[in-house]
Formats: structure tokens, C-alpha cells, sequence
């Protein structure tokens, strides 16, 4: 289960990748984002959540990135842009899923892998 979630983010990540930036959104703010940085960041962090567990900086923001698509999706009025953000979202949802789960995966003494640091 776990690797299929891993395998899904990956798939996304490479969807993302293929699909045109929103005509626009290169410097457009909504709700005091930033929409390219929101969007790098995201990609950035679920890159890094594929290959290892996050540090606590970086869970800390992802999870205020998760919460920024809160204001910022409902204010899109664009359609394309806002199908493009919510795929940016999932991930971001997705990513931070996978990290959740990391603390409750035991490693191959079955303790927690976060106990071990």
C-alpha cells in the first residue's frame, strides 16, 4: 500500500510536469500567494517525500501549503488554472499522506522509523 502511494505521487508528479503552467499565473498573487512559488514549492517537497522522509521543517510546510490551497482554490476563477492547482493540491494532500504514514510504518526492527532520530 504504501509503495502504491509513492507510485501514484510519482505518476502525478510526472502529470504535472506535462501540463502547460496556467497562462497569467507567472505573477499573479491570490490571497497573498504566490502562484508559481506555491506551485514549486509543492513539487519540490513531494520530490523529496518520494525519496526519503521529510525533516520537520519541511513537514511543517507542506502542511501550511495544504492550507494555503484552502484560500486560494476557491478564489480561482479561471477553469483550466483552477484544474491545474487542484492536481498541485492533491499532491501536496498526497505528499503529506505518505509522510503521516512513514511515522506509523514500522522499519525492520518494527519500530516507528521517526523513533530511530
Amino acid at each position: 500500500m504504501f509503495e502504491e502511494r509513492l507510485n501514484v505521487l510519482s505518476q502525478m508528479m510526472a502529470e504535472h510536469m506535462a501540463a502547460p503552467f496556467p497562462p497569467g499565473f507567472h505573477s499573479l498573487d491570490i490571497e497573498g500567494q504566490d502562484m508559481v512559488l506555491l506551485d514549486a514549492d509543492v513539487y519540490g517537497l513531494a520530490s523529496v517525500a518520494l525519496k526519503h522522509p521529510l525533516d520537520e521543517q519541511r513537514r511543517g510546510g507542506l502542511l501550511r501549503l495544504t492550507v494555503a490551497f484552502e484560500r486560494v482554490l476557491p478564489a480561482i476563477d479561471d477553469e483550466y488554472a483552477a484544474k491545474y492547482y487542484m492536481h498541485v493540491c492533491d499532491m501536496a494532500v498526497l505528499a503529506a499522506g505518505i509522510e503521516a504514514s512513514r511515522e506509523m510504518r514500522p522499519d525492520q526492527t518494527g519500530e516507528p522509523m521517526r523513533s530511530q532520530r
